[in-house]
């Protein structure tokens, strides 16, 4: 499969694209915005958006999303149950954090979990119900890629002070279902640079 990065939101959220040239399929991770535009260059070169994925509910990751419900409604947009609640507090959680907005709660009832199934093109896409950061936080993994959303980062964490979020859920989602990856997994997260299963073993402090 080839991946691509945007930074898309107020929050310049690492929104991956990945796309299976065989089969002409795309799937989207995390849209925190500029849908139109990764919508367009997917059709110049002939592909698909299959379906959309969340790690999890909070604004700045599923922002472009509110485009998506409204033109192409036949785009399903997966999450898992226990982060809806982030949907109706859209406008409350980015006034929190000083952004202003005209979105109106995001409506979904296409959930997921850990006995999903998911593909695209030949590829499996395996799920990870990674609690802690939020309580419906998922990681998705595929083809030696983990995406990790806001649960792990390049050496850190994710918070843990929002109301739905705790630090000793996250360390235990953490160490009993991503570390158990293999060690060359390329980890990309929901914010910065990329980093591997390794290194993260090796250098997280918040994981020793």
């Amino acid at each position: 499969m080839n991946l691509e990065i945007y930074h898309t939101g107020p929050f310049q959220v690492n929104t991956y694209v990945l796309k299976d040239p065989v089969s002409k399929e795309a799937v989207l991770i995390d849209v925190g915005g500029s849908f139109e535009v990764l919508k367009s260059a997917l059709d110049k070169d002939g592909y698909k958006i299959k379906f959309i994925l969340n790690t999890h509910g909070h604004f700045d990751h599923v922002l472009g999303e509110a485009e998506v419900q409204k033109n192409y409604p036949e785009i399903p947009i997966y999450m898992h149950k226990d982060d809806i609640s982030h949907f109706s507090r859209l406008k409350e959680e980015m006034a929190y954090f000083g952004c202003k907005s005209d979105a109106e709660p995001l409506k979904l009832n296409e959930f997921i979990d850990e006995n999903s199934s998911l593909n695209i093109g030949s590829n499996a896409i395996k799920i990870f119900h990674t609690p802690g950061h939020s309580k419906g936080s998922l990681s998705y993994y595929a083809d030696g890629m983990l995406f990790s959303g806001d649960a792990l980062f390049r050496r850190d964490i994710g918070r843990t002070d929002f109301y739905d979020g705790d630090y000793d859920t996250l360390i235990n989602s953490i160490k009993t279902k991503l570390l158990t990856l293999p060690e060359d997994t390329q980890v990309y997260p929901g914010h910065g640079a990329k980093t591997t299963i390794r290194e993260e073993k090796l250098y997280n402090t918040y994981l020793k």
